[in-house]
């Protein structure tokens, strides 16, 4: 494709999906609902969502926000008619689908990197159509421009992968900073958290005369609210004589935007929660104020049941390398109401069901902070992608102390792709594992957000002398028998002691406790599977098998996501699921192997034997789960990151003969058409689009007023 390019065989994973599998996310029904007053609080939320899109873009990559303007130019350059652009473009039918096909992933993943893996993806489309296409107006043209020589670039592997830039990756949380190294941002990591600065709508910039320059993301360039005294501060230590200077106003359209729409949601409220929870937000995002952000998630979790359920800000930090920037997003959505009633029994039952798990008390929250749990149906989710299920805030002393909430996306978990042979699947268990996939999935999903991330106690020092354990007769840790000998100190959170690694190895923690628990038949009969009885080969039975299945599955289609070239994983979720593949495989081949008669791996399938998840797998993952939860709770960074090391490292023959098996089995990630909400006259009305990429691309184009 270039010249020096990385040989074919490499390219190959890097294409564009085709064609990305584009499935609709349908909320007519609930939308409609709702009262007018409601509609309106929910159009003004999904406004500003999406309104900051592109800030996503920018957090992606340098190119990604050019690229989307000139894939909306295009299509209105032609008004849609994508036949009569071919046609005055001068290419092929088949460039023309490429183009559309890679539009749709581009906007699907609101950027040119997986949302799900953090690799690039490029164009099947030829160069040379590309360069057509963008003679097709001054502003397509224009575009253009400003990505032609990055949209194909792939002279060497690194670029092709977000991460610190030292280590030879891109990362725009740190733009225009090519030599900015991990030790430096660490540094100032450390200096702002002395200032108690929170870092979560932060972007880091290195200055030509290699000062340093906090872009602070705001719709005004000097607040009113400020969570930091000064603009202007002096490094010491390995940056002595070097400057840190706070600049405000990142994002600066885009967030004026955001906060104007919640202005005017904050009318909508429906109660006097929302109302100071939207003062908040629009303080947060017009100011930069990320106290306010904390206040508004207070509010937030007290909350309860609303009809119309929305949160936005700078959230998940999984795609900053050091784990502590966060990435845009923002939803709305509506409460389905039925699938809510058994959300709503588990978190009855939660009190009795956490002893369960295999950690004394000393390492659990003295009373469990009952969330909010409930099902939606997603209107709108802004962002590089859509989840399953959501456990915020991510705050942990909100989290500790005040509470959170839970939500299962229902018409995430339920948008259909078409049923094939899945990979890996013995024949004989495809049947059951097509029937009871998606109950499988939410009894994960459920235990992973209400049990997974809302247990646990961080044994800390809250203020100087002051604990919340009894530090004169410390715990037994139970993995080595001895008293524990190591705390979180003021000032101290779960993320700034266990970093870049920290959003992994709690998707990690949260995953093992769902399948501790799943196998408890109690506890499937409040999702309404069984009568509570264990019968392993009744219905129970085969959603239990299948969370199983399903989990070594994904731990093995997880390897996609691990980059041989810098051996680093591209994604915190599937990082995990190889480690728990791996603790399933601990538990010896009597339970579970990977089994193939091919020299090529290409019939690798998963032997699961159902009849020994109680006796073997449920105590591997249990004792794989203490251990991961006991150095999270003590601060015991070497014991958790040595564990974690080793159940993630990926040696020679998952390297070179499992992982070119599952990039050649690998299905596209499902992309999602969301439906728009506009004003008519006084009335919001729901607009709908086509399930295809043309579909997708258009509905993006009807927001890009916003």
């Amino acid at each position: 494709m270039h010249e020096n390019a990385m040989d074919d065989t490499t390219l190959k994973q890097y294409l564009a999906d085709d064609p990305p599998t584009v499935v609709p996310l349908t909320i007519k029904p609930h939308f409609e609902a709702l009262n007018d007053k409601e509609k309106k609080y929910a159009h003004y939320i999904s406004r500003a969502a999406f309104a900051g899109t592109r800030i996503n873009l920018r957090q992606v990559s340098g190119e990604s926000e050019a690229i989307y303007d000139f894939v909306v130019e295009l299509h209105r350059g032609c008004d849609g008619d994508w036949k009569k652009l071919q046609s005055d473009a001068g290419i092929s039918e088949e460039d023309l689908t490429h183009l559309l096909n890679y539009a749709a992933q581009f906007l699907g993943n609101t950027g040119n990197y997986k949302s799900f893996g953090d690799s690039k993806f490029i164009p099947r489309i030829k160069p040379e159509s590309v360069a057509a296409l963008a003679k097709t107006s001054k502003a397509a043209e224009r575009h253009y421009d400003a990505f032609k020589d990055l949209l194909y670039e792939s002279k060497n592997t690194a670029p092709m992968h977000l991460g610190y830039p030292d280590k030879g990756h891109i990362s725009t949380y740190y733009p225009d900073s090519p030599s900015i190294t991990q030790e430096q941002i660490e540094y100032i990591s450390a200096f702002l958290k002395e200032k108690k600065l929170m870092p979560e709508n932060t972007r880091l910039r290195q200055t030509s005369s290699s000062d340093y320059e906090l872009l602070i993301a705001s719709a005004v360039t000097d607040p009113a609210t400020r969570d930091i005294k000064g603009d202007n501060f002096e490094l010491d230590g390995p940056l002595k004589g070097k400057k840190l200077r706070i600049v405000y106003g990142d994002h600066q359209a885009a967030m004026s935007k955001i906060a104007r729409n919640l202005e005017e949601a904050k009318k909508y409220a429906l109660n006097s929660e929302e109302e100071a929870m939207q003062a908040e937000y629009v303080k947060a995002f017009h100011d930069g104020s990320m106290n306010a952000h904390k206040d508004s998630q207070r509010h937030w979790i007290r909350d309860k049941g609303p009809m119309v359920e929305s949160n936005i800000g700078f959230i998940e930090t999984y795609r900053d390398p050091s784990g502590e920037r966060g990435e845009w997003e923002g939803f709305a959505a509506m409460v389905n109401k039925e699938r809510t009633k058994a959300f709503g029994k588990l978190v009855e039952a939660a009190p009795k069901q956490i002893p369960k798990l295999p950690w004394p008390k000393d390492f659990e929250k003295d009373r469990f902070l009952a969330p909010d749990f409930t099902s939606l149906e997603v209107l709108s989710f802004a962002g590089s992608g859509i989840p399953a299920g959501i456990n915020i805030p991510n705050y942990d002393d909100v989290r500790q102390n005040e509470g959170f909430k839970n939500v299962s996306l229902g018409n995430v978990l339920s948008a259909a792709s078409p049923n094939e042979p899945t990979p890996f699947i013995r024949e004989e268990d495809q049947a059951v594992y097509d029937k009871y996939k998606d109950e499988a999935f939410e009894v994960q999903v459920g235990l992973h957000e209400l049990l997974g991330h809302g247990c646990g106690k961080l044994l800390q020092e809250t203020e100087p002398g002051k604990y919340n354990f009894d530090i004169e007769n410390p715990p037994i840790n139970p993995v080595t028998g001895k008293k524990v000998a190591s705390y979180y100190k003021p000032g101290e959170t779960w993320g700034s002691v266990f970093g870049g690694m920290g959003p992994s190895y709690e998707e990690c923690r949260a995953e093992c406790v769902a399948m501790s628990l799943c196998p408890d038949y109690g506890i499937l009969q409040i999702f309404g599977i069984g009568d509570g009885k264990e019968d392993i080969n009744g219905e129970a039975g085969d959603v239990l098998f299948v969370c199983y299945l399903q989990m070594a599955r994904a731990g093995i289609a997880a390897l996609q996501f691990w980059d041989p070239n810098s051996r680093k994983w591209g994604q915190p979720h599937m990082m995990a699921r190889f480690a728990i593949l791996q603790s399933f495989l601990s538990a010896g081949p009597e339970f579970c192997k990977l089994v193939s008669s091919k020299d090529d791996l290409s019939d690798l399938k998963i032997h699961l034997d159902r009849t020994k998840i109680q006796s073997h797998g449920r105590p591997a993952v249990n004792d794989f789960l203490q251990k991961l939860h006991v150095s999270k709770s003590t601060a015991d960074l070497k014991a958790g990151t040595d564990l974690y090391m080793k159940m993630t490292n990926v040696d020679e023959w998952y390297a070179n003969k499992v992982r070119p098996e599952v990039i050649r089995q690998a299905k596209p990630r499902k992309v999602f058409v969301q439906a728009n909400t506009v004003l008519e006259g006084d009335k919001v009305v729901l607009k709908e689009y086509e399930a295809t990429p043309a579909g997708m691309i258009q509905s993006f184009v009807d927001r890009d007023y916003i």
